[in-house]
């Protein structure tokens, strides 16, 4: 089996995972992707082992496809998947490097599968509000923010549910981060057990603002006809991972968030 030490980002397009990847990926102990030339740098485009999200539909849609979902039952849950895609993968990775981090968003939904192939993987996922999500990305999917929000919290059902298989992953959210990205960041490395490094990057608060403002303007166009229907299905789901559709600046508790390892 491959005996790299991978660590795999995972988190719904537009959650913050391209930012993070960067500085992770400037640890000295590190490799990552950069100027691949494919989108964001993500490993989903540079290798072709399995398909990428685009081919279940895109951003906003493709974990609606249950084929876009891989667990250490899936066929292609081998040592020669993983030597495949590990031969593709080098090609952009540096030589000296202990560590391996790759970041795309369908590992949200293939954690399992994930560290089947790469038993001494890692997993850091970022959740970010289900209305930011929902919203940032509708430009790419032109589809319903009930579909988006709908879409985003089963992913996040999907990886709560899978991460029970998982012998060690980080669960940040995308809201504290930009708050404290410093400490963040520092309890990233713990979890990692490597020093921790100094954040270069500008790292911007308040990002969520305009989103929860179309959202508030979505509200008032609809004027009670779906809204209400919208909240009474969504809510309950929302709260689980921390977030209100109503309230939605406000942070609630999170089960998830913290770091688990066996």
């Amino acid at each position: 089996m491959i005996n790299h030490e991978m660590i795999f980002l995972a988190g719904h397009h537009r959650s913050g995972t391209s930012l993070l990847h960067e500085i992770i990926r400037e640890h000295p102990d590190i490799t990552g992707f950069q100027n691949t030339g494919v989108p964001e740098d993500e490993g989903q485009h540079l290798q072709c082992v399995i398909k990428p999200a685009r081919a279940y539909g895109g951003p906003g849609k493709y974990i609606f496809n249950r084929n876009a979902r891989m667990t250490e039952h899936h066929c292609l849950a081998t040592e020669e998947s993983a030597h495949a895609m590990m031969s593709q993968w080098k090609r952009h990775y540096g030589s000296d490097n202990k560590y391996y981090v790759e970041k795309s968003p369908p590992n949200l939904i293939r954690t399992r599968f994930l560290q089947k192939i790469f038993p001494n993987s890692k997993f850091i996922v970022i959740l970010r509000h289900p209305i930011a999500v929902a919203l940032a990305t509708q430009k790419w999917s032109r589809t319903s923010v009930k579909s988006l929000l709908d879409h985003t919290l089963l992913g996040y059902e999907t990886f709560a549910h899978d991460r029970a298989w998982l012998d060690k992953s980080y669960v940040l959210r995308y809201e504290k981060f930009v708050r404290a990205p410093q400490r963040i960041v520092d309890d990233i490395f713990r979890f990692l057990q490597l020093p921790s490094v100094r954040i270069e990057h500008s790292v911007k608060s308040g990002v969520n603002d305009k989103y929860y403002a179309m959202w508030e303007s979505t509200r008032l166009s609809l004027k009670n006809r779906v809204l209400p229907v919208v909240n009474r299905n969504l809510e309950k789901r929302a709260n689980r991972f921390g977030y209100s559709l109503v309230e939605y600046e406000k942070l609630l508790p999170c089960d998830l968030e913290q770091s688990i390892g066996r």
